[in-house]
């Protein structure tokens, strides 16, 4: 249950939207993410929140190094894509113009302002997302830029419907 008039709060607060890539042994996995932010200055760190529905939770998982894409307002439909598609049953990659880190992370060539980062530590504080606070390894940017942000996407059907949040998901075996 959600404290009263908090979505009407965070609606007016409208936060610019991120996609997250990551991979692990050979699985790549991307979504787009509202809860992110910069975590700290001197070391540079950044937090972003993945909800536990999503594949790449999953992934995330068994993955070390992540890319945070900041898409543009005139990338609303890539972003729009990998909202509204589940990577449990749809490889987002298919068609799509990317190069691999050594690492493994994908980078997508059309959201080419991103940082690149290591996972510090993932919390998971019992909700129906988990945080994981990155250290920042490289910065990319291709120039200025007006972030896409929530309320240019507010009709968006996400992958994942809010009962598919498990607060205790089963954690793959290792």
């Amino acid at each position: 249950m959600s404290a009263p008039g908090l979505d009407d709060l965070m609606g007016s607060v409208d936060s610019p939207l991120i996609v997250v890539t990551t991979s692990a042994e050979g699985e790549r996995a991307g979504c787009l993410v509202g809860f992110h932010s910069q975590a700290s200055i001197d070391p540079e760190h950044y937090c972003f929140w993945l909800s536990k529905a999503n594949h790449t939770y999953r992934v995330a998982l068994r993955s070390d190094h992540f890319a945070i894409h900041f898409p543009t307002t005139a990338d609303s439909e890539l972003a729009r894509f990998f909202g509204s598609r589940s990577g449990s049953n749809t490889d987002k990659f298919a068609g799509l113009d990317f190069t691999v880190t050594e690492d493994g992370v994908p980078l997508l060539t059309a959201l080419p302002n991103r940082l690149i980062v290591e996972r510090i530590t993932m919390l998971d504080d019992g909700g129906d997302h988990v945080c994981l606070t990155a250290r920042v390894a490289s910065v990319e940017v291709a120039g200025v830029f007006t972030a896409l942000r929530q309320s240019q996407l507010g009709d968006l059907t996400p992958g994942h419907g809010s009962d598919e949040r498990a607060v205790h998901p089963s954690y793959p075996s290792q």
